[in-house]
Formats: C-alpha cells, sequence, structure tokens
C-alpha cells in the first residue's frame, strides 16, 4: 500500500505499485489537468511537482512517491492566479496549449528553486519541455515577468 497526498488531500493505493503517477492523477483520482505527451519523460506535458520539485509523471510510479506530496497545475493555486499562470495569461503564452500545464509546472518549480532566473537558467530548466508551436520567447518572458512580481 502506498501513502502520499495529492494537492493538500491525502492518498491511498493498494494496485500495481508500477503504475504511472499520471494514470492515478487522471484515472483514479480524476485530475485531467495533467496531460499525457509522449509517456517517455521527453516531452514534459505531464510534468507535477513532487516535493516541489518538477518530475515527469508518466516515468514516475506510484510506489516512488509514498509518503511525498505532488502538486498538480489544479492545486499550483486556489484560484488559478499563481504568479506564473497570472504570466502566462498576461502575455499571451499559449498558442495550442496542449503543453503549457507542464510548461507552467517546470517553471513555478524553476521559480522556487532560483526566484530570479537568467535567460541561462531558463534555458536550463525549460529544454526538457517541448512546444509544437514554439512560444518559447513568451515562454522566456512569462517567466521573467513572474519572477519579477513574484
Amino acid at each position: 500500500m502506498t501513502t502520499f497526498t495529492i494537492n493538500g488531500q491525502s492518498h491511498t493505493f493498494e494496485g500495481d505499485p508500477e503504475t504511472p503517477l499520471l494514470w492515478y492523477l487522471r484515472d483514479i483520482a480524476g485530475l485531467k489537468g495533467t496531460k499525457f505527451g509522449c509517456g517517455q519523460a521527453l516531452c514534459g506535458a505531464c510534468t507535477v511537482h513532487v516535493d516541489g520539485i518538477a518530475m515527469r509523471s508518466c516515468q514516475t510510479f506510484v510506489d516512488d512517491i509514498d509518503g511525498q506530496n505532488v502538486t498538480t497545475i489544479e492545486g499550483l493555486s486556489d484560484d488559478g492566479n499563481h504568479p506564473v499562470q497570472l504570466a502566462w495569461r498576461e502575455l499571451n503564452v499559449a498558442q495550442c496549449g496542449y503543453c503549457q500545464v507542464g510548461q507552467i509546472m517546470q517553471a513555478s518549480s524553476l521559480l522556487n528553486e532560483t526566484p530570479n532566473p537568467t535567460d541561462e537558467d531558463i534555458d536550463a530548466a525549460m529544454s526538457g519541455n517541448i512546444c509544437r508551436c514554439g512560444t518559447y520567447p513568451r515562454i522566456r518572458a512569462a517567466i521573467k515577468l513572474a519572477a519579477e512580481r513574484s
């Protein structure tokens, strides 16, 4: 049995310990914000925070998070007004939007670790998150705006 917290609520799982966290979040917990992208931790669409650190939920097993705290996009802010979310909206970062949840989760983790990131810090932290629409300049600008306002 695995116990963990998702967005402040306790969860217990008695299924296959190698169930990907992504499937638990979407299929059992009903949290649909975290997206399936590649299934191989290469695109970043499934990014969540595990004890504050950005992790790819498609390759993180439920057993790996025993006793830990998971934050999904639904738990990043009660009202959707986390500084990164506000900056994303203000600068119209999203185009198709599919990758944006993972982008936002990765960016917020970056700002937790590095409150005033340089372009190099942003590039390094965000390099594992793919945006097929190529909104990288807006992503960088939104991260800088969120950092200024945090």
